[in-house]
């Protein structure tokens, strides 16, 4: 497990900081990620660090950018260190629950993370109806 694991774990509440999926629910530790990838520059320190469920994980994959699909534009990819999740995203409080973007960052990491695939939409209706989302 990644020593940071507490911290980043605790600090997210135990959710996906990304899709906002409960780690209760899934039966392995969520991942630590680095935000922006030390490829790309970033640092190994906990400010560059996001908890992320196993799909966000693989999808955001070393991308720090991604294409806003309103706008065409490439975008920067959310960051939870430095933005607020309802800032960028918003909940469909009807089946089948969709996020929806609220800005290009919004968008275009809905897009890049495939938040909205038809698993992602099964898992999240199954959460809200087990009283665990968000």
């Amino acid at each position: 497990m990644n020593p940071h694991y507490p911290l980043v774990a605790e600090r997210a509440a135990h959710r996906c900081e990304y899709c906002r999926a409960p780690e209760v629910i899934f039966n392995v530790p969520f991942e630590v990620d680095h935000i922006i990838p030390i490829g790309k520059g970033g640092e190994d320190a906990s400010a560059n660090f996001a908890l992320a469920c196993r799909a966000c994980n693989l999808w955001k994959s070393d991308a720090v950018t991604a294409v806003d699909p309103q706008t065409s534009q490439e975008t920067p990819l959310f960051n939870p260190r430095q933005h607020i999740w309802q800032d960028h995203f918003e909940a469909q409080s009807e089946p089948p629950f969709r996020l929806t973007g609220k800005t290009p960052t919004g968008r275009a990491t809905i897009a890049r993370l495939r938040l909205n695939a038809p698993l992602q939409l099964a898992a999240r209706t199954q959460w809200i109806v087990l009283g665990i989302y968000p």
